[in-house]
């Protein structure tokens, strides 16, 4: 979170919450494997509390190396692989899910050149303005990967048959734009500020999901 340690830790058990809830109302794998998104969120969250602490407190000052990776391998690498991953799993149409594998192809090697990255380039991160930045020194022909990162991200529930996936990518597009606009140099961090409200979103696609297959249970002959 981008305003404190307590703001941070007090996300991450709020959308913990979120993801037990989910887990538990999942009836099937890829369900649970979507459900899986609140709870990376909520130790995303955590490492950042921690980042935040080692930053403002010289003693914790050990944690954090350890602290501003785990927050960027879940916000470089792990998202472009688990968002596509949980939206093609949950794809009932043939046309749809080949598509939706493709997008997941694009986020697997894109997770690829920003492991590579954060293995061998330099990343820090400081408190500027009651925010944290996030300096990732990679090569000049990928400081523009956000593009990209767009790709994986946000077009697989846009374009899913799946409805209510489409209002979780509109979420995504808005706090993207919002952050851009008014916390341009704390994007990374800021943008994950609508981590609960994007988590509240997946609990009610799961919900729903298990709602409408009720409903076809119920109206179909046994």
């Amino acid at each position: 979170m981008c305003f404190s340690a307590e703001a941070s830790f007090g996300a991450s058990a709020i959308i913990l919450g979120i993801g037990i809830v989910a887990i538990k109302k999942s009836t099937n794998l890829p369900q649970k494997i979507l459900s899986c998104i609140p709870l990376v969120f909520s130790v995303q969250q955590f490492a950042e509390g921690i980042l935040w602490l080692s930053l403002s407190h010289p003693s914790l000052s050990k944690w954090n190396k350890i602290a501003t990776y785990s927050f960027l391998v879940f916000a470089q690498v792990v998202w472009p692989i688990l968002i596509p991953l949980s939206v093609m799993l949950l794809e009932k149409e043939r046309k749809n899910k080949k598509i939706l594998s493709a997008f997941l192809i694009f986020g697997i090697i894109l997770s690829s050149v920003l492991s590579y990255c954060l293995l061998f380039y330099k990343a820090e991160a400081s408190i500027s303005c009651n925010h944290i930045r996030y300096d990732l020194y990679y090569p000049i022909h990928l400081k523009y990967s956000g593009i990209f990162y767009f790709i994986p991200t946000v077009i697989p529930p846009l374009i899913s048959s799946v409805k209510r996936f489409r209002l979780f990518g509109i979420v995504i597009v808005l706090s993207y734009i919002i952050s851009k606009i008014f916390y341009q140099y704390y994007l990374i961090s800021v943008w994950c500020y609508f981590a609960a409200i994007i988590s509240i979103i997946i609990l009610f696609i799961i919900i729903k999901l298990n709602q409408e297959a009720k409903t076809i249970r119920g109206i179909l002959p046994v």
